[in-house]
């Protein structure tokens, strides 16, 4: 099969479109022929920085058709379509994956959106509702808000009645975070984010603010009320997360950090992504998807999502 693969890592010139081997479909896996992969942030970050046995096949996210079921499965079927999640190996025309790790994908939703939803949506429900506990008429600031976790936190803070303070780069982007729920759009280029939402709050501060950046972490603190909870997911920003712990303690405020890798074949996780899928195909929610790539310009996507700031996911297909 064909692949993007790198030997060792560095910028997005170090994925490879190669033949490799076709994977192993174990016991309780799931064989996929890909249609679908969304390039997800921890996908950056793995080829930048993390060495792996060569050569390796990155991707957390994609979606596509059972080809072959292990002899263990029994809720999946070869012909079903399905999105998955994996700690590797999705950019790839064949998948192998945990069958727990997969989710049936509803009739007419697009193999793009199946893609892409799951870490996205999923990790924003965990951490607005099940982390962060998030209330009618609360108030939560959403960091980073023009990527995907970001775009999918608006639309399900709005929908659970809370006020949406959005942090973008570039007020062109304004007006669509508008349209997908946010009361209130902050350009991080052209005010500071903390002093804004003083001012939106009447100085309380955000009841509760989702940071998938990591370096923006002190000013999330900042931009926090009184009790507020922060929500601290993944480290977009890169660098080490390094915070003064002073102040949120005198503000009797709560540190959630979230890591959605160990958490998605657990069954609360797992049936909201299902909901979140039927949501979308009846649209309720929608998966923004930015860019579409062919996999043999992995290199190519992987620039885009790293450096032209996207609004949503960048997918590829094999």
């Amino acid at each position: 099969m064909k692949a993007a693969v790198y030997n060792n890592p560095g910028p997005p010139t170090v994925l490879k479109y190669a033949d490799v081997p076709d994977p192993v479909c174990g016991p309780d896996d799931v064989l996929i022929s890909v249609e679908a992969i969304s390039i997800e942030g921890g996908d950056l970050i793995n080829r930048r920085s993390t060495p792996q046995q060569s050569p390796w096949i990155v991707g957390y996210a994609a979606a596509g058709t059972i080809a072959l079921i292990g002899a263990n499965v029994r809720d999946r079927a070869v012909g079903e379509k399905v999105a998955a999640f994996n700690m590797q190996g999705s950019h790839a025309e064949l998948w192998s994956v945990p069958a727990s790790r997969t989710w049936l994908v509803p009739d007419d939703l697009e193999m793009a959106q199946a893609a892409s939803l799951p870490i996205s949506f999923g990790t924003a429900y965990h951490c607005l509702i099940t982390k962060g506990g998030l209330g009618e008429k609360e108030t939560v600031l959403i960091q980073a808000a023009t990527g995907g976790v970001g775009l999918a936190a608006i639309q399900l803070a709005r929908k659970a009645g809370a006020s949406v303070i959005a942090v973008a780069g570039g007020s062109e982007r304004q007006a669509r975070l508008t349209d997908l729920g946010a009361s209130h759009v902050i350009d991080r280029l052209e005010k500071d984010i903390v002093e804004e939402v003083l001012r939106l709050t009447g100085d309380k501060g955000a009841d509760l603010v989702i940071d998938p950046v990591g370096s923006t972490l002190q000013a999330s603190l900042s931009a926090l009320a009184p009790e507020g909870r922060l929500v601290f997911v993944g480290n977009a920003g890169g660098g080490e997360l390094k915070v003064e712990l002073w102040q949120p303690m005198q503000n009797n405020q709560t540190l959630h950090g979230v890591f959605m890798g160990t958490l998605f074949e657990r069954s609360a996780v797992h049936d909201t992504v299902d909901e979140l899928l039927k949501a979308t195909v009846e649209k309720r929610l929608e998966v923004v998807i930015d860019r579409v790539f062919p996999l043999r310009d992995a290199s190519k996507a992987h620039e885009y999502a790293e450096t032209a700031k996207p609004l949503g996911r960048v997918v590829m297909i094999p």
